[in-house]
């Protein structure tokens, strides 16, 4: 089985942070500055070369302004039931 990290299960979450952050305007170096880390750290998890687990998914969302509990829900639900880890 594959890792998750390439699943598109996995891939949507990351397209929905990066959907957010180009939404309210914020670059990658901008995202970087509010989480105390690197450019690189966004660019990583960005491009797939890193994962974010659970607790970096809450606060990155929350430093784009967006409400983590919200983006969960919708992205949980369009999990297929099947999708395995």
């Amino acid at each position: 089985m594959s890792k998750s990290a390439f699943t598109d299960a996995y891939a949507s979450v990351v397209a929905a942070v990066r959907t957010l952050r180009h939404q309210k305007g914020v670059s990658q170096v901008e995202l970087a500055r509010r989480l105390g880390r690197p450019q690189q750290f966004v660019s990583y998890f960005e491009s797939g070369i890193r994962r974010i687990d659970l607790v970096e998914f809450v606060v990155i969302v929350r430093a784009l302004g967006g409400d983590p509990k919200e983006l969960f829900v919708e992205l949980a639900d369009a999990i297929p039931a099947d999708t395995g880890v």
